[in-house]
């Protein structure tokens, strides 16, 4: 019998000790540990002063994945048993998970004083050296900010420290800077389940918040963050910078609705630059610069703050209609149409407003890409027939190609081709029917068109013949003796 075992009160009450610790074991092996855990604690009930009990309930306590509850019995072990080498190792196996590695060092070191041949050293050095050299590489990667690394290099980290809430919360913080915001909240809410006062995941909660621009919610946790570690820098810090950012954000749309639309642009441009972190604030930002860019008739460089907008939030519903109502007055109609079929995949219940813009869009893209018979003839969209008559006269007249006859192979081409659209242009133009179909932006077929087939130079005889005029050329050129007669 031990020096400890005959501090028992009696020897029945070891025995009894003894059977019960025997059973905890039978449990303990069948991996039912509850059930151990209780036998475990009955026994140390028994015998409060033998350190192989409290080794052994610190076993259990490690399967049961209670990590502080398992430290606290390998250091009573310690403290009854200074060599007792199990519960070293059980102390530097739990710092380890638990993520407190210099902790585990310091008693890796003791066992090494007094067990140096001790086989889990080599172990436990190696998951030590392991765990150091990540932390060391995201010390760097943060340091450039290289988050991706940071969380690849947590991850690495976590492979050892399973349970290390620091390591986590390094990951949940690079997270949120990734934008990863949904992730990194659920870390932190893992962590305050565990200590609902824990700095670090509410500052990484509030810091979720403040990127997502839930503003007040986030100030509220930074300020309980500093209630509970005034000394939290980056806290303080972001803190100070979301006060800033709200304000700026603030004066430029006051001085926006003030029609101060200069003033509020520079604002806008001022807010931008306090923090590239903000992303879905910045997104705000930039919607907002290009509406004062739009009041200020800066239409191209309107569109190139929504695009910057919808870099940083692609599915800005805002900030797609505003970018393709400013490619409508900039009449760039493909992109318009992009933009809004877009808009209507984003938000399932389109308003109607959004799908009438849509479909006057698509009507002006088909129109950009017709001929313009108005143009071609030279009139506005509300001529008159005799408009019509008169300007393809004219138009007839200077690109017939009797009057290019000395001109150069390439020009007579050209001359012939604006021949020919001035006949299709005043075909279409002078018939009621097709002109009304046209200006309603239907296509208009083969056939409606008419012209295809048709030699133009007959139809300009026949519109002569129709009392339209009379010329004679001379060497390409009309003469002097040609005349016009018009219709009465």
């Amino acid at each position: 019998m031990t020096i400890s075992s005959l501090r028992c009160r009696s020897v029945n009450k070891f025995r009894l000790a003894e059977s019960k610790k025997e059973a905890a074991n039978q449990y303990y092996s069948q991996k039912q540990y509850k059930k151990a855990l209780v036998g475990y604690n009955e026994v140390i009930a028994l015998c409060p002063n033998v350190s192989r009990y409290y080794s052994n309930r610190a076993a259990c306590y490690m399967m049961l994945g209670q990590y502080r509850d398992a430290l606290a019995d390998a250091k009573k072990c310690i403290e009854l048993e200074p060599t007792f080498s199990k519960a070293y190792v059980r102390m530097i196996k739990c710092f380890l998970i638990l993520g407190e590695i210099l902790e585990a060092e310091t008693i890796l070191k003791k066992l090494q004083e007094f067990d140096p041949n001790n086989e889990s050293i080599s172990t436990e050095e190696k998951d030590i050296t392991y765990v150091k050299k990540y932390l060391k590489d995201a010390d760097v990667a943060y340091n450039v900010k290289d988050y991706r690394k940071v969380v690849y290099c947590m991850d690495r980290c976590c492979d050892i420290s399973t349970s290390g809430t620091r390591f986590k919360l390094t990951k949940a913080e690079c997270l949120a800077l990734l934008g990863r915001y949904q992730e990194a909240q659920d870390i932190a809410n893992d962590a305050l389940h565990i200590d609902k006062q824990n700095a670090e995941a509410l500052y990484i909660r509030g810091m979720c918040l403040y990127f997502q621009d839930d503003v007040d919610r986030a100030f509220t946790h930074f300020q309980q963050v500093l209630r509970l570690a005034p000394d939290h820098a980056k806290a303080l810090e972001i803190y100070k910078r979301a006060k800033c950012l709200k304000k700026k954000k603030e004066e430029g749309n006051a001085a926006f609705k003030r029609e101060q639309y200069k003033e509020a642009y520079n604002l806008y441009n001022e807010a931008l630059t306090i923090d590239p972190h903000n992303i879905m604030t910045n997104a705000k930002l930039h919607f907002n610069k290009a509406t004062a860019a739009a009041k200020l008739g800066k239409l191209t460089e309107s569109v190139t703050e929504c695009t910057e907008a919808l870099k940083l939030n692609e599915n800005y519903l805002k900030a797609l209609l505003k970018r393709a109502s400013i490619y409508m007055e900039l009449e760039e109609f493909e992109e318009a149409v992009r933009d809004l079929e877009k808009a209507c995949k984003i938000d399932k219940n389109t308003n109607r407003e959004t799908k009438r813009l849509l479909g006057k869009a698509k009507l002006l893209l088909r129109k950009s890409k017709r001929k313009d018979y108005y143009k071609i003839l030279g009139i506005d969209k509300n001529a008159s027939t005799e408009d019509i008559k008169k300007a393809y006269r004219k138009r007839a007249l200077d690109h017939h190609p009797d009057r290019h006859a000395n001109a150069s192979e390439g020009e007579k081409r050209e001359q012939e081709k604006k021949f020919k659209e001035v006949g299709e242009a005043y075909g279409i133009l002078s018939d009621p029917k097709k002109r009304s179909r046209y200006d309603r932006g239907h296509d208009l077929d083969d056939n409606e068109g008419g012209f295809q087939d048709i030699d133009p130079n007959a139809m300009f005889h026949f519109f002569c013949q129709d009392g339209g005029f009379q010329f004679q050329f001379h060497d390409g050129f009309p003469s002097n003796a040609f005349h016009f007669q018009f219709p009465g």
